[in-house]
């Protein structure tokens, strides 16, 4: 996404204790694994979805959500 949209990517990865530490909950960031698009959860956990984060990424973006494939 982050090519076919032209976004910096961030990626970050802390130790389980880290996540789970009172100064991250403190945070108020989201439980790991997470997708954030400047400060808007796309997803978190398991079911994070591709359509979610482009949606979220499109609105960030203000580009129009594109209509349904045929």
């Amino acid at each position: 996404m982050g090519q076919k949209y032209n976004l910096d990517v961030e990626v970050i990865s802390k130790s389980r204790d880290e996540y789970q530490a009172e100064e991250y909950r403190a945070a108020g960031l989201p439980v790991a694994p997470a997708v954030m698009v400047d400060d808007e959860i796309a997803g978190q956990g398991a079911g994070i979805s591709e359509e979610k984060l482009e949606e979220v990424i499109r609105s960030h973006l203000s580009l129009k959500t594109p209509g349904p494939r045929s």
